[in-house]
């Protein structure tokens, strides 16, 4: 098959498989009238979706055993990607992780950010001095280090065959964020000569701080006032959000308040309590940044079920912390053989991709999966891979039950012949 041949030719030759669909469902209308004369009001002012779409959120408390004595529970609220449709994460479904503090209530108008440390010129901003600035918008996905791991945010769900791809791949969502180059009020500060890392302090009660490269403050990195055409909401870190594209979510900091210029990491209570990962020779990296590419099918994946034989369209999203995504294949042997998908626009940089592919299913049990190549030419790994760069076997994952960081192993879904969709990852 032709990745390249255009999507409505490649569906009509495989019209034929369509002949065993159903169709012809009726569904109840509601009225307006029947609404109250308030509700109706609001609707018009700000809306909200059918009542009939059910996607919703669903959270996790990371294991309390491993909090510090009198810290919060540590929740971790996933997006539903088994509904996702496109590349953008409506802001009301996009995943949260604010170790276990709920969103601070700031004023806009008394609210600062402050530029200082090794800087010629100390900046105080305010929301309106930010929105006089020069602004772009671009779109980046945003995921936790822990997401996709077989221990972790979601527990023994990630293990588990009745794992939807919420369970295991939930903790990452994708946006339009708008805002003001980091850059550019790094220039208008002055970067002092020895500067060499900044640390991005948030408002929250108990003010969550990162230590950053100075080199990755000055390529990429964005001060959003603006999530998907609107004020960024509260739990993704209101009125201002520090967004470093392709890195571990941690980097982004929420509520920010304060970037200072240092010569050396602050060490802060994440960086060498939480994030630091534990090597199997027993010493630890402190910082990982970048996120590693990663594709998951997400229809039909884990919990669906097909209901007859015949065409369907599979899909699913890549990303990838090194750059655009170049390519997606799709296996539906299990592996032994793989066709490429076709990426749909728009395909950015550091953002989720949509891909997709015709598949005629024969009825009979099959393992379907995929895998994408970034910028940098780099392939995403089997969970055997992954096991030999370790030098462990695949035991140590399926007992494992710490987040293994950023782990983009292929994700395989078992198609039974009843038509339900299992995980397969081990």
């Amino acid at each position: 098959m032709n990745p390249k041949e255009p999507s409505r030719r490649r569906f009509l030759k495989n019209g034929a498989a369509l002949a065993g669909l159903a169709v012809g469902a009726s569904a109840t209308k509601a009225s307006a009238a029947d609404a109250p004369e308030e509700r109706v009001d609001l609707l018009h002012k700000v809306g909200e979706r059918s009542h009939f779409v059910d996607a919703i959120r669903r959270g996790s408390a990371n294991n309390p055993e491993r909090r510090l004595p009198d810290e919060p529970r540590n929740f971790g609220i996933s997006t539903p990607l088994q509904d996702s449709d496109g590349t953008v994460t409506p802001a009301s479904l996009h995943y949260i992780v604010s170790h276990g503090y709920e969103p601070p209530d700031i004023n806009p108008q008394e609210h600062r950010l402050i530029i200082h440390g090794m800087v010629e010129r100390p900046l105080s901003l305010s929301m309106d001095d930010l929105r006089r600035l020069p602004s772009v918008s671009r779109f980046h996905f945003i995921e936790c280090h822990g997401n996709s791991t077989t221990g972790g945010l979601g527990g023994a769900a990630r293990i588990s065959p009745d794992a939807t791809v919420q369970d295991t791949h939930g903790f990452t969502s994708c946006s339009q964020w708008t805002g003001v180059p980091l850059p550019l009020l790094l220039k208008e500060a002055g970067v002092k000569k020895g500067a060499t890392w900044i640390i991005a302090e948030g408002a929250d009660e108990y003010k969550h701080s990162k230590s950053i490269p100075i080199d990755k403050a000055l390529d990429d990195a964005l001060v959003a006032y603006a999530q998907n055409g609107e004020p960024v909401r509260p739990e993704q870190g209101y009125p201002l959000r520090l967004v470093i594209p392709g890195w571990q979510g941690i980097n982004n900091v929420k509520w920010l308040r304060r970037i200072d210029l240092v010569d050396e990491p602050y060490m802060g209570m994440m960086e060498i309590s939480r994030y630091p990962r534990l090597g199997l020779d027993g010493k630890s990296r402190w910082f990982e940044f970048e996120m590693g590419p990663k594709s998951v099918i997400t229809r039909p994946s884990g919990g669906q079920r097909l209901p007859v034989p015949g065409f369907y369209e599979i899909t699913g999203l890549a990303w990838s912390g090194g750059g655009a995504i170049r390519r997606v294949e799709v296996s539906t042997d299990g592996g032994a053989t793989w066709k490429d998908a076709e990426l749909q626009g728009p395909v950015a940089s550091k953002a989720h991709t949509r891909f997709t592919i015709p598949w005629n299913w024969s009825g009979e049990e099959t393992t379907i999966q995929s895998r994408c190549t970034d910028d940098k030419g780099t392939v995403q790994p089997t969970i055997a891979e992954v096991a030999k760069h370790w030098g462990v076997d695949l035991d140590y994952f399926r007992k494992i039950t710490l987040i293994v960081s950023d782990l983009n192993a292929i994700q395989p879904w078992k198609i039974n012949r009843d038509g339900s969709v299992k995980n397969a990852i081990f």
